[in-house]
């Protein structure tokens, strides 16, 4: 079974972006090591870049992944994931996320309905690229 350690106090962190950005979607990092189980030890969360409708899609400009890699680097760590929120959907990945994951991240999706987080599962993608499995997250 694949498993994610995100400590309490982060999850809550995570949905209460969803939370603060709802109706749009919002998005983030999850730093953290990867050795065996991963844990996150942090997270950092980018402005939603997109233009135009942010209630089904997000953005994270390419810079801002470059600086989440350096910050991650300072403090001993890896990207190990991102997170971002499905408002008024379920927390499980849409055909849209699918076609843009990136291979060996953890993808935390957080569904907000009508304002509240309710529930978030973690995904991670398939080597050959055509689903995900999901991750259980541990606190």
């Amino acid at each position: 079974m694949r498993r994610i350690l995100i400590p309490l106090h982060l999850l809550a962190a995570i949905r209460a972006h969803g939370e603060s950005s709802y109706p749009e979607e919002s998005a983030g990092f999850l730093l953290g090591t990867g050795e065996g189980i991963k844990r996150v030890r942090t997270v950092l969360a980018p402005a939603n870049a997109r233009t135009g409708d942010r209630t089904t899609r997000y953005l994270i400009k390419p810079e801002d992944y470059l600086q989440a890699e350096a910050t991650a680097e300072d403090s001993g760590h890896s990207l190990i994931g991102v997170f971002h929120s499905h408002p008024d959907q379920p927390d499980r990945p849409s055909e849209y996320d699918r076609e843009r994951a990136l291979p060996n991240l953890s993808y935390v999706i957080t569904e907000v309905d009508l304002g509240r987080a309710v529930g978030s599962r973690c995904w991670l993608l398939t080597d050959d690229r055509s689903s995900f499995l999901e991750e259980t997250i541990d606190t």
